[in-house]
C-alpha cells in the first residue's frame, strides 16, 4: 500500500516537474509583458506632414504550446521634425510671430504627437537552442492609428491659439491601421534576460477629423494613407510560475 502511496505521489508530481523543465525542454503556455522602442520614418501622406520620430509601447501577448501568439498593444508616438509648415502664417507677422496678449512674442513649438491600439495574431518558429521557447516571431497588428500636431503655447499667452482655437490647426487625423512585424524573441532558461527586435511596418488609411481648418479656409475631406517603416526592440517579461524542481519515486 506505501508503494501505491509513492506511486501515485510520484505521477500526480509529474506535470510540476515537466513544467519546471519545459522552458529549456520543450514549448510552454506563457503570458508575455513586453516594453519597447522604436525608431521609425514615415511614407506616403506621413512623409509630406512629419519626419522621423519615436515610439514606446507596451504589449501584452500570449505564447502558446503550439507556437502561436496573440495580444493586444498600445503605443504613443512623438517627434519633432515637422514638415507642413505654414500652417500658422495667417495669424503671424510677417516675419512669422504671434503676437500674445501683451504685446509680445509668443513662444510657439509644434510637435508630432499620436497613438496607436492594436490587436495582435502571430506565430512562432522556434529554435533549438538556447530553448525551443525562442526563435522568429511573425506578427500581424489591425487597431486604429491616430497623429496630429501639438501647438504649444508656452504659458498660454496667445489667445489665437487658446485650446479652443488649436483644433483648427492642428490636423487630427485618424483612421484603420494594418502592422507587420517580423523579429526574434528571445526567452532564457532561467527567466532573467529576456529580449526581442525586429523590423515593423505600419499602413494606415487615415483621414482628417477637423470640420474646419482655418489656414486652408475649409474642410479636410481627402483619403490618406500613411506609412510607418521602423526598427524595434524591447524587453519580455514572462509571466509563467516558477515551479518546484523534479523529484523522483523508487
Amino acid at each position: 500500500m506505501r508503494k501505491i502511496s509513492l506511486f501515485l505521489i510520484g505521477i500526480c508530481g509529474l506535470p510540476a516537474a515537466l513544467f519546471s523543465q519545459g522552458v529549456k525542454d520543450t514549448s510552454i503556455f506563457s503570458p508575455l509583458v513586453l516594453s519597447s522602442y522604436a525608431f521609425q520614418l514615415p511614407g506616403g501622406d506621413l512623409a509630406d506632414r512629419f519626419g522621423h520620430n519615436s515610439n514606446v509601447a507596451l504589449a501584452l501577448q500570449f505564447k502558446t504550446t503550439k507556437y502561436w501568439i496573440f495580444g493586444i498593444e498600445g503605443a504613443f508616438l512623438f517627434g519633432n521634425k515637422l514638415k507642413e509648415t505654414g500652417i500658422l502664417d495667417s495669424i503671424s507677422t510677417s516675419s512669422g510671430f504671434i503676437i500674445d496678449g501683451n504685446g509680445l512674442f509668443a513662444e510657439v513649438h509644434l510637435w508630432e504627437r499620436g497613438f496607436s491600439t492594436q490587436l495582435q495574431a502571430g506565430r512562432m518558429f522556434p529554435f533549438k537552442k538556447p530553448n525551443p521557447n525562442c526563435g522568429i516571431v511573425a506578427l500581424l497588428g489591425t487597431g486604429l492609428l491616430q497623429h496630429k500636431i501639438r501647438i504649444e503655447n508656452v504659458n498660454n499667452t496667445a489667445p489665437q491659439i487658446s485650446k479652443e482655437y488649436r483644433k483648427g490647426y492642428d490636423r487630427l487625423t485618424n483612421g484603420l491601421c494594418v502592422t507587420e512585424f517580423i523579429g526574434y524573441y528571445f526567452l532564457g532558461n532561467k527567466k532573467l534576460i529576456n529580449f526581442f527586435g525586429g523590423i515593423e511596418c505600419t499602413q494606415a488609411f487615415t483621414k482628417s477629423r477637423r470640420s474646419w481648418d482655418y489656414d486652408l479656409m475649409r474642410q479636410d475631406t481627402e483619403s490618406r494613407i500613411d506609412l510607418l517603416f521602423g526598427l524595434r526592440a524591447g524587453w519580455i517579461l514572462p509571466l509563467y510560475k516558477k515551479a518546484a524542481q523534479p523529484f523522483y519515486y523508487y
